[in-house]
């Protein structure tokens, strides 16, 4: 899977492309999982699993 550049206006058929809603998403993506590792890792250490 390649990124897009921002000169290539011929190629559509790439998923990530170079624009404000991809970087939307990632950063959204990444904050997300962060949140549930740390809620996952909380639950263990308030439940003695850990």
């Amino acid at each position: 899977m390649q990124i897009r550049d921002r000169d290539d206006n011929e190629s559509e058929d790439y998923i990530l492309q170079d624009n404000k809603k991809t970087r939307f998403g990632t950063f959204f993506i990444i904050i997300i999982l962060a949140i549930l590792i740390a809620v996952v890792a909380i639950t263990g250490f308030y439940f003695d699993f850990w």
